[in-house]
């Protein structure tokens, strides 16, 4: 069936010229079109999924922050914290302290990740001032310690769902690859630091109790967030197995500006099937990649193998990632 000549237009102009700078639309074959109008249809749906994760991570945060931690002054762990912590101590309105707090992590994002993810985490920040400012939460309990819980509960989820999307609404993250990467330490370390120093302060302006509570909300929340996006390891080893593998390489080294290192393997169907050489692509990426990397692949080859498992730290080789071109 012919494409629609609008549906068509689009395709050539913002996914194969992208891809092909060189490409005229007299040149533009079937073959081609059908290629760019999949990867739109990949990205809008990848897009749309990205938009819906973030959109419930903001609502489910600001519910945990305005129908639960306010109420008691209670905190959490990150920018998150001290934008709680300020709160508490001055009268400046919490939405306007979480933007404040996290501007500097989104310009690092940029440097740090991609200009991409910083204009994601943007919006996802501005969206999560503009919930608590303009949309009323009903006040569940009184009771401290199901604050403390519930409240660290519903914040933990709306950070993982807003990771599961692609942004964060806590800026510590980023901070804390940004440290890891220039020191070399870990980044489960630099967050523990950030946090014992967070609840220091909060223990000397606030109350011992007020603090242990606030601990519990942190772990509440680190639980949950865990949960929501199967761990929040530093690195993610990937082993890739297609019949593209030098566009899949091309790929991660351009768009994603990893390395990768390649592995010769063979590969077979049942026990008399012949097996045939094939190139495996092994690379390391951080969480907060993953979904652009799946979404990529997919529109690559759908039919590629892929193996991705945690890994607690690395040490030497390509892991800091290069500067992209934008």
């Amino acid at each position: 069936m012919p494409m629609n000549p609008l549906l068509k237009n689009v395709v050539e102009r913002f996914v194969l010229r992208t891809k092909y700078s060189n490409l005229s639309e007299k040149r533009s074959s079937p073959f081609l079109l059908a290629k760019g109008y999949r990867n739109l249809i990949i990205s809008v749906k990848r897009g749309l999924k990205d938009l819906l994760l973030i959109t419930l991570g903001i609502f489910s945060a600001a519910f945990g922050l305005k129908g639960f931690l306010l109420t008691n002054h209670f905190i959490d762990g990150g920018a998150t914290g001290i934008a709680l912590l300020i709160s508490a101590l001055t009268p400046v309105p919490l939405y306007v302290l979480l933007i404040g707090v996290n501007i500097p992590f989104v310009a690092l994002a940029a440097h740090v990740m991609n200009r991409q993810f910083a204009i994601k985490t943007a919006l996802a920040i501005a969206g999560l001032g503009m919930v608590l400012a303009l949309v009323q939460f009903p006040v569940v309990t009184k009771d401290n310690l199901l604050i403390a819980i519930f409240g660290g509960f519903f914040l933990g989820a709306g950070i993982g769902f807003a990771i599961r999307g692609g942004a964060v609404i806590d800026g510590t993250e980023v901070l804390a690859i940004f440290l890891g990467r220039k020191f070399g330490i870990t980044i489960g370390d630099v967050i523990i630091v950030i946090n014992a120093l967070i609840f220091s302060v909060a223990a000397y302006t606030l109350g011992i109790e007020i603090a242990m509570y606030s601990m519990i909300t942190y772990l509440a929340a680190s639980k949950t967030l865990d949960f929501i996006v199967e761990g929040i390891e530093e690195y993610i080893g990937v082993t890739i197995v297609s019949s593209h593998t030098d566009e899949i390489r091309t790929m991660l080294i351009g768009k994603m500006g990893r390395g990768v290192t390649l592995y010769k393997g063979k590969r077979g169907y049942g026990m008399l099937a012949q097996t045939i050489d094939v190139d495996i692509i092994y690379t390391v990426i951080t969480r907060l990649e993953l979904s652009k990397l799946t979404t990529e692949i997919e529109k690559i080859d759908p039919a590629a193998f892929v193996v991705m498992n945690s890994v607690k730290d690395t040490r030497g080789g390509m892991i800091k990632k290069r500067p992209l071109q934008h």
